[in-house]
């Protein structure tokens, strides 16, 4: 075996005035260190011997928190970056170390992550999620009104089945409501995005139905501007709740081809 493996966090123009000083330690205090070539990119890096990091769940999560610590302090230091997911790595083998395997790549790649990484300068991703509340939705129909009501006076067995048809009148009117304003949503939303990635419409929360779920890439200087529309939404629609999180470095538009010597999933890694 020639040496250590090595474990990937980011692939980021290169030169830069970046030490491994100020980007700190890796996953369980790992020293860093950068793997650079002349035609522009470098990619941050620790040794490790151990392979995968595999665990308990509470192990991994500590894990991948420490992964995107790094991957956003190079990102904030350089403007941009391609972060890899967790558990990425270049091995090395009998006929190379591990170095010159990702040297390689990085040289046969290059052209190619740099114009990735001038793409994404100064770009963001923001994650939104939009739903509705079911009861709010119908809070004011007077079908609905009526059947609460009634509710109230009726013996239990009775009102059970009462509750189901009132839970499936408020879902009816949600999903209909939903699937009415996600065209103008999306719109405006796309209308101040460079790009989208959109999730599955799935519940998230009891009781609200989902209208957009998105991962959205956006200039530095457009995210204000876009948690003003999101503002303006919640406004004119009472029963909508919006998540919106971030920003963070662009996981879900930054995906690098696999190569040889290199496992693991490189790419989008969405966060919640």
């Amino acid at each position: 075996m020639n040496g250590p493996d090595l474990y990937v966090y980011a692939v980021l123009p290169w030169p830069l005035d970046l030490s491994s000083d100020c980007l700190g330690t890796g996953i369980d205090g790992a020293p860093l260190r950068l793997v650079d070539v002349p035609d522009g990119v470098a990619a941050i890096v620790h040794e490790t011997n151990s392979g995968p990091y595999q665990g308990a769940d509470e192990d991994a999560k500590r894990w991948i928190l420490e992964h995107s610590a790094v991957v956003e302090r190079a990102w904030e230091i350089a403007g941009t970056a391609l972060p890899a997911t967790f558990n990425v790595l270049v091995r090395a083998d009998e006929d190379r170390p591990a170095q010159e395997t990702l040297r390689n790549w990085l040289r046969d790649t290059a052209e190619e992550l740099r114009a990735r990484l001038d793409a994404l300068q100064d770009r963001v991703e923001l994650r939104v999620d939009i739903s509705l509340d079911r009861g709010q939705v119908t809070e004011d129909e007077p079908e609905v009104r009526a059947l609460t009501a009634e509710l109230e006076s009726k013996p239990a067995g009775v009102r059970r089945l009462l509750v189901k048809r009132l839970e499936k009148m408020q879902r009816d009117a949600a999903d209909k409501l939903a699937d009415r304003v996600y065209p103008e949503y999306r719109r405006r939303l796309v209308s101040l995005v460079e790009d989208i990635s959109e999730g599955r419409r799935g519940d998230r929360a009891e009781g609200h139905v989902p209208v957009l779920a998105a991962a959205l890439l956006v200039h530095r200087d457009r995210v204000q501007e876009l948690g003003a529309e999101l503002s303006r939404i919640q406004d004119e629609q009472a029963a909508a709740r919006i998540r919106f999180l971030g920003p963070w470095p662009p996981y879900s538009f930054s995906e690098l081809a696999p190569a040889e010597g290199i496992s693991g999933r490189n790419g989008a890694d969405r966060r919640d």
